[in-house]
């Protein structure tokens, strides 16, 4: 198979990946904002229970991005059996983790008191989390659905049905935050309740195309769904857990920064969380062009042919290369005209969040392409089924080597911000190069 082909079968499959990686973040950007139109106090405590969440999600989610690689490898053996267990014991895990986190988010107000939130933030807090925790189950199996569906090449039913659950999110919200439309007025509840109601309607919308897809009917997905399969449940398990915790090694980096960033100040801390909105949207790409190389080169490794895992993923990192590069261009050349998107410059401290904001995304350029090398070298080692020892050498690179590097420059050597993002830098590189180290030594 030429190069040619190979970029075209990863940008068939990424593009409406990138695009449903992209709407899922405008459905957390629609909430904010909402929320943010009702109160001050309701969007601190949403925020806060929305970054929670997603902390709690990103472990379980583990066993969901698991599949993937498995049923693409299973597609590769001609295993069509194994295809519809490993997808099966990937939605038996996601619904037990739900259930078990469930008491986490049910008693987080005194959790939030401890760790220094102020009690009326708390309290509405916990108010959010008690009605979206139940959101969890529904959650993982659409990630477990995702990553089936994406597994066989129906990314577009993906972007179809993630494009529609933000325009059915943004009408729950509109009607239960601010009691529009004869509904009441629920505040922060309200969009607590508007995103289950949509993971709800977007897991059965992608249940029905699942199941009743003719071309996907042979797999039987859900046909005998109470049959235990301890086989596949161990291997889901075994292959899924580290990929949770290297996402909340990940996701930990970032929301540690942001710590530290507070205690420098809170311009400071405006400025970072602007530029970090900007940074994951490119990051979104990355992570699109990284699921679909774990695709092909899963289906690759299944039919035993590393010339062409080989070959795939050098495609891939060809691509995600591209897409780093252009980012860096426009990070440089258009830093303060996008930041400003993000900022009223008639109020008060903006000019001052701007200026901060713009330093700290030329220095996001500086880790485009350390950022996209990492998530494309786990995606490649996920593809090969290695996530154990991905699992530390993240950990050591984001723990061990990033945040102390961020801490040093930022606080001792005093550099403040811009130091705390040159650590992240350190931390991500080391990363990227001990992961890609990694997937080559294991496919030469």
């Amino acid at each position: 198979m030429s190069n040619s082909t190979h970029a075209r079968e990863t940008l068939v499959l990424g593009i409406p990946l990138i695009g449903s990686s992209l709407a899922q973040m405008a459905l957390h950007v629609t909430d904010t904002v909402m929320v943010g139109w009702y109160g001050v106090v309701s969007l601190a405590a949403v925020v806060l229970g929305a970054s929670s969440f997603f902390i709690v999600y990103v472990v379980g989610s583990g066993f969901a991005k698991a599949v993937m690689p498995m049923v693409a490898a299973a597609l590769g053996r001609g295993d069509e059996a194994q295809v519809r267990r490993d997808t099966r014991m990937g939605m038996w895990l996601s619904i037990a983790y739900g259930i078990l986190v469930l008491p986490i988010f049910w008693w987080s107000a005194p959790i939030l008191l401890a760790l220094g939130q102020k009690p009326e933030v708390a309290e509405i807090a916990q108010d959010y989390m008690r009605i979206v925790g139940f959101g969890m189950v529904p959650a993982l199996i659409v990630t477990v659905l995702q990553s089936y569906l994406s597994a066989l090449h129906r990314t577009h039913v993906l972007l179809l049905v993630t494009l529609a659950s933000v325009g059915v999110n943004i009408l729950f919200c509109w009607a239960l935050i601010f009691g529009n439309w004869g509904f009441p007025e629920m505040g922060a509840k309200g969009a607590a309740v508007a995103t289950v109601a949509t993971q709800i309607l977007t897991l059965l919308a992608l249940a029905v195309f699942a199941g009743l897809l003719p071309e996907l009917k042979r797999f039987h997905l859900f046909q005998r769904f109470w049959r235990p399969d301890w086989h596949a449940l161990r291997q889901v398990f075994n292959l899924g857990m580290p990929i949770g915790l290297t996402g909340l090694a990940e996701g930990g980096l970032f929301q540690a920064s942001a710590l530290m960033m507070g205690w420098i100040g809170t311009v400071q801390l405006a400025g970072h969380g602007i530029a970090l909105e900007v940074t994951a949207l490119t990051f979104m790409m990355h992570v699109g062009i990284s699921s679909a190389s774990t695709i092909r080169v899963a289906r690759f490794d299944g039919q035993g042919d590393r010339a062409s895992v080989r070959q795939a993923a050098k495609v891939g990192i060809v691509i995600s290369l591209g897409v780093a590069i252009a980012s860096v261009i426009l990070f440089l050349s258009a830093a303060e005209p996008i930041v400003s998107l993000f900022l009223d410059m008639t109020k008060p401290q903006s000019a001052e969040i701007l200026a901060y904001g713009v330093n700290l995304l030329f220095v996001s350029a500086l880790f485009q392409l350390a950022d996209g090398m990492q998530v494309m070298a786990l995606g490649l080692l996920r593809g090969v089924q290695d996530t154990r020892v991905p699992m530390g050498l993240a950990a050591v690179s984001y723990w061990i080597i990033g945040i102390p590097c961020s801490y040093v420059l930022a606080f001792p050597l005093g550099y403040g911000g811009v130091g705390l993002w040159l650590g992240l830098v350190v931390g991500l590189i080391c990363a990227s190069g001990s992961l890609m180290w990694r997937f080559w030594r294991l496919v030469r």
